[in-house]
């Protein structure tokens, strides 16, 4: 089974307007809203494909109640911790013109020890050997930054493995937790390390320095240019096809989805990137914060290329 563990998830808002401008009112020609998280974009990706998930975090009010009606109609099993307060609201402004956007992202509730607590219980009650589980996101107000360490010694100590996609800090801090996967882009990964990442050379290394702080394996996402895989000593560059890109916007976590697929399913680390980068490039094709489809992940997967760095 599949579990993803959205700590600040919200309520994503997207509108288009024919172009950005600053100082003035812009009148949107299209909007809609979405289940938002990094979390919660890996479940609905994972729907896409046909594979059953069940999403837990923290949700909060009447937005947290839409996030749940929304996730459930989509036929994803939920299981939240309710916390006082609101679940953020984050809002997109998308230009038809030339692609570019602004995202603005709320802080979210704060979370109390015990709502901790509580999190922590129900991933005891669900967890066993063999589940992927996927912990990804920032973390809201009240939330320590090593609170993932917690819940990866939880998931781990029962047989279960941990991808952890999150930054700053509390990527740090919880490398050394040892999670079976993490996936920094490549900004995250500079900051992380302080070293270069203009070649696949150099970020296979940053890749290999970051792997030495904990993780089993490193994947380090690139956006349209792909992904470098650090496993084993070993590092693998895979290429994304190319496409007609409408929204980049959870693409990445299309692209989590995609590799836990393939892992849950026996695959190797490599061929597990590659359907990674396919689901990736499927939903950045996609307008709005709408996933790709299985068809287009699989016409996409032949394109991939995959080679040794």
């Amino acid at each position: 089974m599949i579990f993803t563990v959205t700590l600040n998830p919200a309520v994503d808002r997207e509108m288009t307007v024919d172009r950005i401008a600053f100082d003035t009112v812009l009148r949107a020609s299209d909007w809609r809203v979405d289940c938002g998280g990094k979390g919660f974009n890996v479940a609905r990706m994972l729907k896409s494909l046909g594979i059953s998930s069940v999403a837990l975090g923290f949700a909060a009010g009447k937005s947290g109640e839409l996030l749940n009606d929304k996730l459930q109609a989509l036929g994803i099993e939920t299981d939240f911790v309710w916390v006082l307060g609101e679940t953020r609201t984050n809002v997109s402004i998308v230009s038809s013109e030339d692609g570019h956007y602004v995202k603005v992202n709320e802080p979210g509730p704060t979370i109390t020890e015990a709502d901790l607590a509580q999190l922590a219980q129900k991933i005891r009650d669900r967890v066993h050997a063999g589940d992927w589980w996927v912990l990804a996101g920032s973390l809201p107000p009240g939330v320590p930054p090593t609170y993932y360490t917690e819940l990866i010694a939880i998931i781990q100590s029962a047989g279960a493995k941990v991808f952890l996609d999150t930054s700053d800090e509390a990527l740090r801090l919880n490398c050394e937790a040892k999670p079976q996967l993490v996936k920094p882009n490549d900004e995250e990964a500079h900051a992380l390390t302080g070293l270069p990442v203009s070649t696949p050379a150099e970020i296979a290394a940053v890749g290999r320095a970051i792997a030495a702080m904990g993780p089993g394996s490193v994947i380090i996402s690139l956006g349209k240019e792909g992904a470098v895989l650090v496993d084993k000593d070993k590092a693998w560059l895979a290429a994304s096809p190319t496409i007609v890109a409408a929204n980049p916007i959870g693409a990445g976590d299309s692209m989590v989805a995609g590799v836990v697929w393939g892992l849950s399913q026996g695959d190797s680390m490599q061929d597990a990137l590659c359907k990674g980068i396919a689901c990736g490039a499927a939903t950045a094709s996609q307008k709005g914060t709408s996933v790709g489809s299985l068809r287009q992940v699989n016409e996409l997967l032949a394109q991939v290329q995959l080679r040794e760095v």
